[in-house]
């Protein structure tokens, strides 16, 4: 090879190498319009994000109530009546036979004087629950929670009879607590949870 064609030879290898001003254009459009859905999808996610935390939050909120209505005792008895240990039926009270109440027989709903937040009458029953206003969340001693304040949570206890196979348990013997929770964007989550009387004469 002479070294007048060599100069050649690299000047085409060069002007091959190159990308026409078509090619360009096109490489823009294509690589614009991918952007452009990416950014698409991500303001989709990033304005949906919000929703997912409401609803856990609003979760959270209704299974802790759920948890605390759910371990409270559930006996024939107010807890502080002389008998609750040892009544074996919702009768009508007698003092002088202890498988009777001997002042308070239970049932839906609390007893004169209990709230949620009292240090000193508290709810003792899981029927108490049943009284509780709706209202912002609050911890167990009735104290606000902060940052809650645009959820409400209402509770709802009815008696309701379980059937599985042959065996029935009577509405007299379990409860059925509801927790409502709702929060901002109408945002709701309904929780359902079953307490059964199954050891009537031992206090929890």
């Amino acid at each position: 090879m002479s070294l007048r064609t060599e100069p050649r030879t690299l000047l085409r290898r060069y002007v091959q190498r190159g990308a026409s001003l078509i090619e360009l254009v096109m490489f823009i459009v294509v690589i614009g319009a991918g952007l452009a859905g990416i950014i698409g999808i991500w303001q989709t996610t990033a304005q949906g994000s919000a929703d997912p935390l409401i609803q856990k939050q609003a979760l959270a909120i209704a299974e802790a109530y759920l948890e605390e209505a759910l371990a409270a005792p559930f006996t024939y008895c107010d807890p502080d009546d002389a008998h609750a240990a040892t009544a074996e039926s919702t009768g009508a009270v007698n003092p002088a036979d202890t498988t009777r109440c001997a002042t308070t027989l239970e049932a839906i709903g609390a007893e004169v004087g209990e709230t949620r937040g009292s240090g000193t009458t508290p709810y003792d029953n899981v029927n108490d629950y049943s009284s509780l206003a709706t209202a912002a969340p609050a911890s167990i001693d009735g104290t606000a929670i902060g940052g809650l304040s645009s959820y409400q949570v209402s509770i709802a206890v009815v008696g309701e009879a379980l059937t599985a196979s042959a065996v029935t348990v009577p509405s007299a013997a379990s409860l059925r607590a509801t927790i409502t929770v709702t929060g901002p964007g109408s945002t709701t989550v309904v929780l359902d949870g079953y307490r059964t009387r199954y050891a009537p004469n031992a206090l929890p």
